[in-house]
Order: C-alpha cells, then sequence, then structure tokens
C-alpha cells in the first residue's frame, strides 16, 4: 500500500526520521504503525496502481 501524508501535514517516517514525500512511500500491507496513522488522519492510503496488461509481440501480424 501506499501512504502518503494527509493535505496540510508533514509525516515523518518512524525509522528513518525524514518527511514523507508528498508522492507518498510504499509500505507493507496491513503494517500496523501506518494503519494506525491513518486512522488518526494524519496519512491518507491509497492501493497501488493495478498492473497493466502487455501484449505480446508478434503472432497477430501478418
Amino acid at each position: 500500500m501506499i501512504v502518503k501524508p494527509a493535505p496540510g501535514l508533514k509525516v515523518r517516517h518512524p525509522v528513518t526520521k525524514q518527511f514523507l514525500p508528498p508522492e507518498g512511500i510504499e509500505v507493507p500491507d496491513g503494517d500496523i504503525f501506518w494503519t494506525r496513522v491513518a486512522n488518526d488522519g494524519d496519512v491518507v492510503i491509497e492501493a497501488p496502481a493495478p498492473a497493466t496488461a502487455t501484449k505480446k509481440a508478434g503472432g497477430d501480424a501478418q
């Protein structure tokens, strides 16, 4: 999952002590710390973008 700071807030990473970038960071799904911070309204959780299917090259050309 991806966590982003809530609008207008700066949130520090608990280990690195660096501020989260506005675009967010990927963290393990179900992480207790980030779930709690999201419940407090300090971060917004986004699902990662779904992987796009790639077309196979060749095969259809005649």
